[in-house]
């Protein structure tokens, strides 16, 4: 990534791409590993004269500023897409009336993870139910949740969020889905979206939308799970903003798995994980997995290429960009 620019005003200009570039639309995408393992990655692919750009727009941004930048990827000529972090369902909701294609996930749940073009038309695409599937299976045994009738909550009711419920939730898993799903929020609008997309998919799983403005609220939850449940921190705390969703006087479940969606920040949500794994027999995740899988799969989606999901080719993906300095 040779530039990152900070998208807070209309009158931000936005130069011309002057080699095929992607971009990455965040928060503080500067201090992404991908900033040093795009270069590594698009040699190994062989993908050319490329080029990863950061867009930083501030949370919940003006939806004139989402415009602005869908605006301008869509008519530069070697702006080829961007992977979407953090914005999606805002950009979505901004944005949506300036995409040719919307593949099915992004009309069924609102949002975009992903930016990509074929020819003239600018396609959406929310690859999160993709890669967040990719990621679970990844770590969560096959049969878990049958054997151990483990609940899911997840903190935050983002995109994310909603790709984690749809996958873990879906009929074709037949008995092996959570008994119960909990979905918490600060704010009430994105618990309403969630059980509305919840609706339009046909979700089953019993679910709980929670509204939780204090750490405390989300403590009370995690401490009443059953045993071999999972708590995923879909809430950007850690990365986007310092913190959180628990303080240190949340109880994980017994035999239960903690799931960070974050691999760079504070962490602090890993760290009090990891402060109870020995005593509650608890594994815990962070989100590499998920990092690699989510950027795979919109790097093969922006440059037209075929990405393995496993193998030998996906780990030497891994091990390269396991290889590449961690900070600038």
């Amino acid at each position: 990534m040779t530039a990152t620019y900070q998208v807070d005003s209309l009158d931000v200009e936005l130069p011309a791409a002057v080699r095929r570039t992607i971009y990455f639309i965040g928060v503080s995408t500067g201090a992404s590993r991908i900033r040093r393992v795009f270069p590594l990655w698009a040699e190994h692919l062989q993908l050319g004269d490329a080029e990863l750009v950061g867009l930083d727009l501030p949370l919940h941004a003006d939806p004139a500023l989402y415009r602005k930048v869908v605006e301008f990827i869509r008519d530069d000529e070697l702006s080829l897409g961007a992977l979407v972090t953090t914005h999606k369902i805002d950009l979505y909701a901004a944005a949506r009336d300036l995409f040719d294609i919307i593949d099915p996930h992004g009309l069924a749940m609102g949002e975009t993870s992903s930016l990509s073009k074929q020819g003239e038309l600018l396609v959406c695409h929310a690859k999160d139910p993709i890669s967040s599937g990719l990621a679970l299976d990844a770590f969560v045994p096959a049969g878990h949740w049958e054997r151990t009738s483990g609940e899911l909550l997840c903190l935050g009711a983002g995109g994310s969020s909603i790709a984690i419920t749809w996958y873990l939730s879906g009929v074709s898993r037949g008995c092996d889905r959570p008994s119960r799903m909990v979905v918490t929020n600060r704010s009430q609008p994105r618990l309403d979206h969630i059980a509305d997309v919840h609706v339009a998919l046909g979700v089953a799983t019993p679910t709980d939308y929670v509204l939780a403005p204090a750490a405390g609220d989300n403590d009370a939850l995690t401490s009443a799970l059953a045993p071999g449940s999972l708590v995923v921190n879909a809430t950007g705390l850690g990365k986007d903003a310092p913190g959180s969703p628990l303080t240190s006087a949340a109880i994980f479940p017994e035999n239960g798995i903690a799931w960070d969606l974050n691999y760079r920040g504070d962490l602090m949500f890993l760290d009090q994980a990891r402060a109870q794994r020995d005593a509650r027999r608890l594994h815990v995740e962070d989100g590499w997995t998920y990092f690699l899988h989510g950027w795979t799969q919109v790097i093969a989606e922006v440059f037209h290429i075929e990405i393995p999901t496993s193998g030998p080719a996906f780990a030497e993906l891994s091990r390269i960009a396991g290889g590449a300095p961690a900070r600038p």
